[in-house]
């Protein structure tokens, strides 16, 4: 019976953990938002909800059981490493972008001969 409170614990740990990891794979926009349905990237809201996971991995660092480590541990690790990839997407997007945003605004106003605008579509 002495286990009762343990084993209760250790599943709202594991629940604690992926309420987390849910949150992050979501606001990476890895999934859509459940109450919407849409997917939302909310960089900056990812890395708040790892750097939680990691937080409680150092504060809990010698408390947890062995596989208890070794899940929080697999997660920290996975989230860092989708946040990166994620990270990384979005640098290569933003630095194509200029050049379409600057190609279409070369073929919508063109100035006329007379000296107005006129649009080339």
């Amino acid at each position: 019976m002495d286990n009762k409170p343990e084993q209760k614990h250790s599943i709202l740990f594991t629940q604690l953990v992926m309420y987390f990891h849910s949150a992050a794979i979501q606001q990476m926009g890895k999934m859509p938002n459940p109450v919407t349905g849409k997917i939302e990237r909310e960089l900056d809201q990812a890395s708040m909800s790892i750097d939680m996971l990691d937080m409680l991995k150092s504060k809990c660092k010698g408390n947890l059981s062995g596989e208890e480590d070794n899940f929080l541990g697999h997660v920290v690790s996975e989230l860092k490493l989708n946040y990166v990839d994620e990270v990384n997407r979005k640098d290569d997007e933003s630095s194509e972008a200029p050049e379409e945003d600057k190609a279409e605004s070369d073929t919508k106003e063109q100035p006329s001969d007379n000296g107005e605008e006129t649009s080339s579509n």
